[in-house]
């Protein structure tokens, strides 16, 4: 079965240019692609004939001998192309998808295609910055400014990296691909190209403040929103401000992990604050009223019942930190905070407080209602040992 020209499976007119041969490629690849068409061998079929056609065109000298002898430029071996043969009839479609695969997903890997070749900019490194707060700066939300050392765009080329920011140009040995192809025998290797150690361009007179870099150190200031309800782990992105690119390349993202110092009084679990307060022996037996403190700077009123024991805990709604977003299965209230009784005992008594508090003990024995059901399970352990 005759082969088709290459110029009808592309789609494009035989005037065509090299960039207008390429999206035409772009564009029926991404239609055809085994992905896309799986268990379909009329597209697996079509998709080789798609690469077989670009593999030459794309190619000056493939192309200029098609064009003048057609399919019989490369049949048995004709005209010196060997390389393009597999030997089996069949292009080497591997590096012709790869030839356009970062023009694909060049945007993931941070660069971009440009110029009359492939202009490679190098995208910038992402940063981190560890940031400490408060527990108070967590609860109320916050601006922090802070001291970023990273590099920026060059000044004086205009992060081109040539010297009077002039754009660079071409690279003369890849011809702007950033790589270079030698065929050997069935194989084609391919190498970063050394001229221009795979960016495609290279600069002539290279800046003399940044060394055609396109970029240089500097230590830069930085205002931070920190949003209130943040804890240690939250992960806040700013887009653009991490290290600038080079040869005018996107910066990369900075990336702001949050810290929150423990704090004196209350400890924190997500949006629940905890905290241990003291009273005395004479209020937790009497009961009464305490004051506590919260994380927003007030004070609550807590009534204490009579006879209150040593760990009991007591909530107070919303007092606790605010969420820091909404979300499924999230509302937009507030914590709790829970108040942990501790009931103290009285130190360093005086010689009349002792004699009440033994005269005061002789006549509570059935006062302390605890005390007597440990004694009594004791008592009757004891008597099953003897038993």
């Amino acid at each position: 079965m005759a082969k088709r020209d290459y110029y009808e499976v592309l789609g494009v007119s035989r005037g065509a240019s090299a960039e207008e041969i390429k999206k035409a490629y772009r564009t029926k690849a991404k239609q055809l692609h085994p992905d896309r068409n799986k268990d379909c061998k009329v597209s697996e079929a079509a998709f080789k004939e798609l690469n077989e056609a670009y593999d030459c065109l794309k190619d000056d000298q493939k192309k200029a001998a098609y064009d003048r002898f057609g399919h019989a430029a490369f049949e048995n071996g004709g005209g010196g192309f060997g390389g393009f043969s597999r030997g089996n009839g069949h292009a080497d479609f591997g590096s012709a998808f790869a030839d356009v695969f970062e023009d694909l997903f060049g945007d993931m890997m941070g660069r971009r295609a440009g110029g009359g070749g492939r202009s490679r900019t190098s995208r910038g490194q992402d940063l981190r910055y560890n940031l400490r707060v408060t527990l108070e700066e967590a609860y109320n939300g916050i601006q922090k400014t802070i001291t970023v050392p990273g590099s920026v765009s060059c000044t004086a080329c205009n992060g081109t990296g040539a010297e009077g920011a002039v754009e660079p140009v071409t690279c003369p040995t890849c011809s702007g691909m950033g790589k270079v192809r030698a065929t050997q025998g069935f194989f084609t290797v391919e190498r970063t190209c050394p001229t221009c150690n795979g960016q495609g361009q290279i600069v002539k007179n290279p800046c003399q403040e940044c060394r055609g870099a396109g970029r240089v150190q500097k230590d830069r200031t930085l205002a931070v929103n920190i949003p209130a309800g943040v804890e240690t782990g939250t992960r806040i992105r700013l887009a653009g401000e991490g290290e600038a690119g080079m040869r005018g390349g996107p910066a990369g993202d900075l990336y702001i992990f949050i810290e929150v110092a423990d704090h004196p009084i209350f400890i924190r679990d997500g949006r629940m604050l905890a905290c241990q307060v003291p009273v005395s022996m004479a209020t937790a037996a009497l009961g009464g009223e305490i004051e506590v403190p919260t994380i927003g700077g007030g004070r609550s009123r807590v009534r204490i019942p009579p006879g209150t024991q040593s760990g009991k805990q007591m909530r107070l709604r919303g007092k606790g930190m605010p969420p820091l977003r909404h979300g499924p299965g999230m509302n937009g209230e507030s914590g709790d905070m829970l108040i942990e009784l501790v009931v103290e005992t009285p130190v360093n008594l005086t010689t009349r407080q002792k004699e009440l508090l033994r005269e005061f003990d002789a006549i509570s024995a059935d006062n302390s209602p605890q005390t007597q059901g440990f004694f009594q399970k004791i008592k009757g352990f004891w008597d099953e040992m003897k038993g």
